[in-house]
């Protein structure tokens, strides 16, 4: 459809297999699973079904700054879910998430073991289980909340709808992608302003929101997501870029991003996770 000829929506929406953009194979209108293939399982109590996408990141950055603060309990395999092959679409995957999103998480430590979809609740999770990361209560706990479900709830107009027009439709168009990159540059000023007066996003103290929110827009102001940095001239935004900066340098933070990493630089592809030897510094 070219620029000059305007889209009527039927009086009823069909579904068109052939509509195109990079997604297209994977993406449906239905849900529930399209082959049967059970779930691989290892050793260690904690089973991570994923992806290194930026939710699939946030998890994994959160178990190795579990594992770095000594915290043993919190040793877990990572397996590969290869969502542009559909993977999360296996039978055992849609067991244990039937949205068919990564990540996914089984914690066998209890009887009966625990399955655990979304990343947020999954971080959650994982914080209160070794308490850590998290606030117990309290105003700290209270922010700490607000900025963790400020970023599940605003992500989705960077990923699905900046990331999306921007650099996966079939065709460029200018409204949505003016609309979406009005909106992410909105949210990078919020961060930028909140950062200007704190180092974390919870002032001092170290949190699952600042691993959730720099797995999206760390990796934006940085320039690895969509090839976008200049177009939203990311760098304008400094006290976000300090603290992309911060976070990046973290061991944890830089082993949590290779896990179930299948792209870029082979030397920092980590496809599965099984032991603290699988990622060398």
């Amino acid at each position: 459809m070219s620029d000059n000829q305007q889209y009527i929506p039927p009086q009823q929406w069909h579904w068109d297999q052939s509509s195109g953009g990079k997604f297209a194979n994977i993406n449906r209108p239905i849900a529930g699973a399209t082959h049967e293939q059970a779930l691989p399982g290892g050793q260690h109590p904690l089973q991570l079904h994923s992806l290194a996408t930026p939710n699939g990141v946030k998890v994994t950055i959160l178990l190795e700054e579990l594992l770095e603060r000594g915290i043993s309990d919190a040793e877990y395999d990572a397996w590969l879910i290869n969502i542009t092959e559909g993977e999360q679409f296996s039978s055992g995957f849609v067991d244990i998430n039937p949205n068919s999103k990564i990540p996914a998480l089984i914690d066998n430590s209890v009887s009966p073991a625990v399955s655990i979809f979304e990343s947020g609740a999954i971080m959650v999770y994982l914080a209160e289980k070794f308490k850590a990361f998290l606030p117990e209560e309290g105003a700290q706990r209270a922010e700490c909340m607000s900025w963790l479900f400020w970023q599940m709830a605003s992500a989705p107009f960077l990923g699905g709808g900046f990331g999306h027009f921007y650099a996966y439709a079939p065709e460029k168009f200018e409204y949505p992608i003016n609309r979406y990159a009005m909106e992410v540059k909105r949210q990078l000023d919020v961060l930028n302003i909140h950062l200007s007066s704190r180092q974390y996003m919870c002032g001092k103290q170290y949190t699952i929101a600042d691993m959730a929110i720099y797995s999206w827009y760390g990796a934006l102001v940085e320039g690895e997501l969509y090839e976008a940095a200049e177009f939203l001239d990311v760098t304008s935004y400094e006290h976000v870029v300090r603290w992309a900066k911060e976070l990046n340098g973290r061991r944890a933070v830089k082993r949590g991003r290779r896990v179930n990493r299948v792209w870029g630089d082979e030397s920092l592809q980590v496809p599965e996770r099984h032991s603290a030897a699988d990622i060398t510094d």
